[in-house]
């Protein structure tokens, strides 16, 4: 195997999948910056959920709008609810880990909240019960999937946005929702900021 054509392959499969989602994606990602950015303007906020990789980007985009993206402003109110190990495993432990963010919605969300919910396959029944959880406190979604939607897809309303990378493969999906993310902060800024 020529390990350097191989790796020069997957950039290529990667680059071609961010092409095709640049013109399919780029009106779902527009409204997903319209609906977080009228939230946090009537001081909402993001709660943000995922698991393995997508924990770790639920944490990327809430720490851009805690802190900063590229341009200077005050910080945003976002909560990645991966990050509370105590929270985490108490619900799992005392409960059942399919509830471990659904719980937190429940506790943390509001009317006017918006939650982005992040899951490669659409499947992931934590998500998915996030999701569900949200609804029922009337708060909006943003679902950042791929393969189609899963059950995610089932469970979305006309109010919600559903951002869904078209391929099967975890690692290209994953590629394409952090460039959606960078989108998203880039386009917040420019809403909250006023930036044309």
């Amino acid at each position: 195997m020529d390990l350097t054509s191989h790796i020069t392959e997957l950039f290529n499969d990667s680059a071609r999948l961010k092409m095709e989602a640049a013109t399919s994606l780029a009106p779902q990602i527009a409204a997903a910056v319209e609906l977080i950015s009228q939230s946090l303007l009537a001081d909402g906020k993001i709660l943000a959920c995922g698991n393995g990789g997508s924990a770790a980007d639920a944490q990327h985009f809430a720490s851009e709008l805690i802190n900063r993206f590229e341009m200077e402003r005050p910080g945003l109110a976002a909560i990645a609810l991966t990050t509370d190990s105590s929270a985490l495993t108490s619900i799992a432990n005392d409960y059942d880990f399919s509830v471990i963010f659904s719980k937190q919605v429940t506790a943390l969300g509001h009317e006017g909240d918006v939650l982005l919910a992040i899951s490669t396959s659409g499947n992931s029944r934590n998500v998915v019960e996030a999701v569900a959880a949200a609804h029922g406190r009337d708060m909006r979604v943003v679902a950042l999937t791929g393969d189609g939607g899963g059950l995610l897809s089932e469970l979305l309303g006309d109010d919600d946005v559903h951002i869904c990378v078209p391929s099967t493969s975890t690692a290209r999906i994953q590629e394409v929702h952090l460039l959606a993310i960078h989108c998203l902060c880039d386009g917040i800024d420019r809403i909250i900021l006023g930036v044309e």
